[in-house]
């Protein structure tokens, strides 16, 4: 079978993760037919997720990891996977973001790929505890010069997690001084019960910090966050304006975060407008 040239890679390889999530498991074999690709091919990208820690091969396949509640992921291992739907939640969120605002990022990749989409809304404050996010902005301010209604960039201090954002008792004090209109909210985990999770207990009173400094939450998570559940919680879905996601997200968990949340904006497809009920 020839090989898929349509697919880059990481594209591919986050598409293996996607479906061993879904199924629980899934063989080598059906995943040369599904992709398109050589046996050696599948093997090679099994092997390179299995070394970023996101999925364990088995004889003929491979499975997810079992990851315990304070198990938290480096940037680089989190930073391949679901590229698409971030990249589409990234879009859609920057249509959210008013020029001459103040904004918060927290950290995350797909906290990253929203800074890349704001680079051209002019006049921004941008709040960050994310070294990736301030960089991005940083780095384009460097390589085109400072120009008019580039945005400002504050970047709290703190101890740096594995997943580059900077936490504990400098940034709390540094944002609790602050007030913005929107939060853009990178998560590890969304569900009912738990509401918002991380595994990481600093970054959990961090997060907590930005929540309380907003006007408006909006959550940025692609649809594998659904039911994941870390070590602790920060936010109730009641404390969430907007969750800005993407279409894996499946019709049962959307009607149970509608019920919570003022609006669900799902990337690339059109809102649903809610009956008028005023009084004529």
């Amino acid at each position: 079978m020839s090989e898929n040239q349509n697919l880059l890679a990481e594209q591919r390889r986050a598409l293996i993760v996607d479906e061993v999530r879904r199924r629980g498991g899934v063989r080598v074999n059906e995943l040369t037919r599904k992709l398109g690709v050589s046996d050696m091919t599948v093997r090679r990208d099994l092997d390179a997720l299995a070394r970023q820690g996101v999925l364990e091969k088995v004889h003929g396949g491979a499975v997810p990891v079992l990851e315990a509640s304070t198990h938290e992921p480096g940037f680089e291992a989190k930073s391949g996977l679901e590229l698409t739907a971030k990249e589409d939640i990234a879009r859609a969120a920057a249509e959210l973001v008013a020029p001459g605002t103040a904004i918060a990022l927290s950290g995350g990749t797909t906290t990253y790929a929203l800074a890349h989409h704001l680079l051209d809304v002019p006049d921004l404050t941008v709040v960050t505890n994310s070294v990736r996010v301030a960089d991005v902005f940083h780095s384009a301010q460097r390589a085109s010069g400072r120009r008019q209604g580039a945005a400002t960039v504050v970047l709290t201090g703190g101890v740096r997690t594995p997943s580059d954002s900077l936490v504990g008792p400098v940034a709390d004090q540094a944002i609790a001084s602050l007030h913005f209109d929107v939060l853009f909210l990178g998560v590890h985990g969304i569900s009912m019960e738990a509401g918002l999770s991380t595994p990481n207990l600093a970054e959990a009173e961090t997060n907590r910090r930005l929540v309380q400094s907003a006007r408006r939450v909006v959550v940025v998570a692609d649809h594998t966050k659904w039911g994941t559940v870390g070590l602790s919680s920060f936010a109730a879905l009641d404390q969430v304006d907007t969750l800005v996601t993407d279409a894996g997200l499946p019709s049962g968990a959307r009607a149970e975060i509608a019920e919570q949340l003022r609006r669900l904006v799902v990337a690339g497809e059109p809102e649903e407008t809610p009956e008028d009920t005023t009084e004529l």
